[in-house]
């Protein structure tokens, strides 16, 4: 969408949480365990519009890319993470048609969408399969006539945890037929089609979540999405490029609301005679790292939209970088806002610990951050064994090019966090390593930290980022933007520091004497270096985040 578009869309959901998600009506919501239809049909009236973000123009859409999706999820988020949840699901629901549908079937059933504002489910995960999709149980039987033509199937199984489960209007079920996984259209009515039990959940409250039940359901062979057997794990695959950053903008949004709350707390509340937000201790602990975290986790997953919009295929390891660091990130920010709180923080009044229970999901659905990290791990191994370990040392060269021209973004202390990461690698192909799954899941941390801090280091260099976020009040604060690329950059150092020691020497793969000397080589003493200026980058992140 053109910016101005866009810029209107964020408006009005803005616009609309002050004038009805307000405080008191999402607590209630919350304490009443109800879907809030009334409010998800407002969204989906003609008055908002808020689906047609990412419906195609063609089908009478905004024609929204990755980066419109991402903020309007954000923004969503930020107000009411159930809210979003139930909304965007319609997305999630409509993707294996719009990635995998005959154009008969976009233009039919998109087009509803679209006109009508149904609301649609996504129906994959089973009780006894996750995130593993390929495990899946349910049946597609073929239904023939008297010639042997497939006039239809015959679905059988069940969906566990399917968001707007219960009212939904439309569903896309993925059913095992004699060629494969294949997803097909079901409408509500449908006979023997059926919702179980709302669930009674942690968080997300605002969310309809239910099993769905399918007992003999008929489908015209009209239904059977792409019109070929076998196709839909390949389309699953290909709504992940963009589900995950959804999720992953959810994790960004409710983290920023939950930061957003402890820095108005701090500003407020007056502790042995100066506010909190002047105590450095605080502010260390409970809010600046976490204002890196998110705003690093905001440049990786713009990096990716942007990459994903420009036609760019193959970005399922970017998706699953940008999933954990964004959510993980989220997590963490909501427990440090209760913190920040004190007592408070405990009390559903202040509403953080209904941001802490709600954003705990993102972390789990859409493949949990151990998918992820199985995800990062096992496809960048890959990666730099079939390029002889050129990958990771690709990217120390592209930050020290950069650190050249600019020493105050950080590339420096990425490219070192870079070589000894990939140092790391050779040990652990020399001693196979990943066969250890705890060692590939450490690899896999320190590699979404180093490529998280080598975006957030170019976004730097290049005067991007903080405009849209915590920091958007210091937008034009080039010291603002060098100082959280750098704190990025520590923390991948850190995070790089702390996994090659487990790796060379908590494996036992190495003596005492044999890693000593491979820290020496590998580079590891640079990022021991790491720590200088952090205070004082500290200092400045947290004065810019309290303006």
């Amino acid at each position: 969408m053109d910016q101005g578009t866009l810029e209107l869309v964020l408006k009005t959901i803005e616009d609309y949480g002050k004038r009805t998600l307000t405080s008191e009506a999402r607590l209630k919501i919350d304490a009443q365990n109800s879907f809030p239809e009334e409010i998800i049909r407002e969204l989906l009236g003609d008055q908002i519009g808020l689906h047609l973000v990412f419906i195609p123009e063609a089908h009478g859409g905004l024609g929204g890319g990755a980066y419109d999706v991402y903020r309007v999820s954000a923004a969503l988020a930020e107000v009411d993470l159930g809210i979003a949840t139930a909304f965007l699901a319609i997305s999630l629901g409509m993707d294996p048609i719009r990635v995998g549908g005959t154009q008969a079937q976009k233009d039919t059933w998109i087009g509803r969408i679209a006109s009508e504002g149904l609301i649609v489910a996504y129906g994959v995960t089973e009780p006894t399969a996750g995130s593993e999709v390929s495990a899946i149980k349910a049946t597609a039987d073929r239904i023939v006539d008297a010639k042997g033509a497939v006039t239809g199937y015959r679905l059988n199984g069940t969906k566990q945890f399917i968001t707007n489960g219960s009212v939904a209007a439309l569903y896309t079920i993925l059913a095992k037929t004699p060629e494969g996984p294949s997803f097909f259209i079901v409408e509500r009515g449908t006979k023997g089609l059926s919702a179980g039990r709302h669930e009674d959940k942690h968080g997300i409250r605002a969310s309809d979540t239910s099993p769905v039940i399918l007992e003999d359901v008929e489908v015209p062979v009209e239904n059977l999405v792409g019109g070929v057997e076998g196709q839909g794990l390949r389309h699953a695959q290909e709504v992940f490029g963009f589900t995950r950053l959804m999720v992953a903008a959810f994790g960004l949004g409710a983290g920023t609301a939950a930061v957003k709350r402890a820095v108005a707390y701090a500003k407020e509340r007056v502790q042995y005679g100066s506010p909190l937000s002047a105590k450095q201790g605080f502010m260390h602990r409970l809010v600046v790292p976490h204002v890196v975290a998110l705003e690093s986790a905001r440049m990786y997953i713009e990096h990716v939209a942007r990459r994903l919009d420009a036609g760019e295929a193959n970005l399922g390891t970017e998706g699953a970088i940008a999933k954990f660091t964004a959510t993980e990130a989220g997590n963490a920010a909501a427990e440090a806002a209760i913190q920040a709180h004190g007592g408070y923080g405990y009390i559903r009044e202040y509403e953080v610990e209904k941001i802490k229970r709600d954003v705990r999901i993102t972390t789990i659905y859409e493949g949990t951050s151990e998918i992820m990290l199985n995800t990062v791990g096992m496809d960048r191994w890959r990666s730099s064994i079939q390029s002889r370990f050129g990958w990771y040392a690709g990217l120390e060269d592209r930050m020290l090019t950069l650190g050249a021209g600019d020493t105050s973004t950080g590339a420096r202390l990425v490219a070192a966090a870079a070589k000894t990461l990939n140092e790391t690698l050779k040990v652990a192909y020399q001693a196979r390593l990943t066969r250890k799954q705890a060692v590939l899941f450490k690899l896999a941390e320190m590699m979404a930290a180093v490529e998280t801090a080598a975006v957030v280091a170019q976004g730097a260099a290049a005067a991007e980022g903080t405009g849209t976020g915590l920091l958007r009040n210091s937008a034009g604060s080039t010291e603002v933007r060098r100082a959280v690329a750098r704190s990025a950059a520590r923390v991948a150092c850190a995070r790089v520091a702390e996994g090659c020691n487990l790796a060379v020497a908590g494996t036992g793969t190495l003596d005492i004497e044999q890693a000593r000397r491979w820290r020496k080589d590998s580079g590891f003493e640079a990022l021991l270096d790491a720590a200088q200026g952090a205070q004082e980058d500290m200092d400045l992140i947290a004065e810019a985040v309290c303006l």
